[in-house]
């Protein structure tokens, strides 16, 4: 499946987010990133993720079950450029 994750954690607990979903996904601006995920892979990543969160903490999944069926617009300075081939 294809996702947009989106989480809002407090400062202290940024860099620890980050680390933890670019292992999964591309980090395409700040707390924002997308790619191709599996079902057990996302499970992955919501149980570690829940790990770090606390009380305050959010993240938010935008699920999709291709690339194609999502519609993209960018606007001004693309932050990371997703690409399919390695």
């Amino acid at each position: 499946m294809y996702v947009i994750l989106v989480y809002d954690v407090d400062q202290k607990r940024t860099s620890k987010m980050l680390k933890l979903c670019r292992r999964y996904l591309s980090w395409i601006q700040n707390s924002v990133f997308e790619g191709q995920i599996s079902e057990v892979q996302l499970k992955q990543l919501a149980l570690e993720a829940k790990r770090v969160m606390e009380d305050e903490d959010s993240l938010i999944v935008f699920k999709s079950r291709e690339e194609k069926w999502l519609q993209k617009e960018i606007i001004g300075n693309e932050k990371a450029s997703i690409s399919n081939f390695l």
